[in-house]
């Protein structure tokens, strides 16, 4: 019996959240059923989820719902979880009581937790460290921007890892690996050292490189790394770490599927947070939580998002 498992790929939540729902289902229903994993990732345009949905059964977990009737479990805590407004109507018809969302939920990782012990008596805490540092991560609890940065615990460190690798392969031996090892027993191992250690050097390198490009005022960071091909899945703290009087930031960054803007908000800021960022980001294509968010376009339409993403600073420094 094969269990497909979609999940929010580069994203430390998406790939705890696949090992909690993982160990509930092996656990709670089926301890013989074959698990493989899918990376999901927001594009330019999606009207729909463009997945198989190749299992006996199938889940998503940190990602958009999905109405096909292949789609058996779901959870997500994001504001903007529907694609259409048929997905949610059709989410909210369903009664298999399988599908969960809640965006008041800092992460999904503690959503599933929290939802599996509510509805099916699955008592997690065998994860509670896995579960406590998809929250902090996901939630961005940190107590300054330094230790979002500088990267001083075995969590942050794979955080860096999972936001780097570009191999698939990996991101599966991570999530089987979530489930039977502690954070730092995976930090120590061969593999994930020789992954970490060339992504490291490229983190100390994107702290320049964010630093040469921004521009701050009125509350505002902006910069574009669109030309800098080494900087996707860069630390998205560093702009707070380099500005903590900033209360916003508008980063633009390209990759091989997408040109992005980036919109969050800075957790450690001494002014109060006036802007929905989800809706923000709505109003253009994208989504997210309030207090960051994001808009995807195709490649070769970066230019509309220079132009989409100056918008938004206006906005943001009460400019427009």
């Amino acid at each position: 019996m094969k269990m497909k498992v979609y999940f929010h790929d580069n994203c430390f939540d998406g790939l705890a959240s696949a090992a909690v729902f993982s160990d509930f289902y092996r656990t709670q229903f089926r301890n013989d059923a074959r698990f493989e994993y899918e990376g999901l990732a927001h594009r330019a345009g999606q009207l729909f989820l463009d997945v198989q949905f190749d299992g006996d059964e199938n889940a998503i977990v940190d990602f958009k719902y999905s109405s096909d009737p292949r789609l058996t479990w779901w959870f997500d805590h994001h504001q903007s979880a529907f694609l259409s407004a048929e997905d949610e109507a059709h989410f909210r018809a369903d009664r298999s009581g399988r599908k969960f969302h809640d965006p008041d939920y800092r992460s999904c990782t503690k959503f599933i937790a929290h939802m599996v012990r509510q509805h099916f008596a699955f008592d997690a805490r065998r994860l509670d460290e896995l579960i406590h540092w998809a929250d902090r991560i996901d939630g961005a609890q940190f107590e300054d921007a330094r230790a979002a940065v500088e990267l001083r615990d075995p969590a942050m460190k794979l955080m860096m890892v999972i936001e780097g690798n570009r191999r698939p392969e990996l991101g599966r031996t991570l999530i089987e690996d979530f489930q039977r090892l502690s954070l730092e027993e995976i930090m120590s191992l061969d593999w994930v050292q020789d992954v970490f250690r060339p992504l490291h050097d490229r983190h100390i390198r994107s702290i320049d490189i964010i630093r040469g490009s921004a521009q701050y005022a009125d509350g505002t960071v902006y910069f574009d790394i669109s030309s800098r091909d080494e900087m996707e899945g860069y630390n998205k703290f560093i702009p707070y770490y380099l500005f903590p009087e900033a209360t916003y930031c508008v980063g633009v960054s390209q990759s091989s599927f997408r040109s992005k803007i980036s919109v969050g908000s800075n957790p450690w800021s001494v002014r109060p947070r006036k802007h929905n960022l989800a809706a923000l980001c709505e109003r253009h294509g994208g989504g997210g939580h309030s207090v960051v968010g994001a808009i995807s376009f195709a490649p070769e339409d970066l230019p509309r998002a220079r132009r989409i993403a100056q918008d938004i600073v206006r906005e943001l420094r009460g400019k427009s």
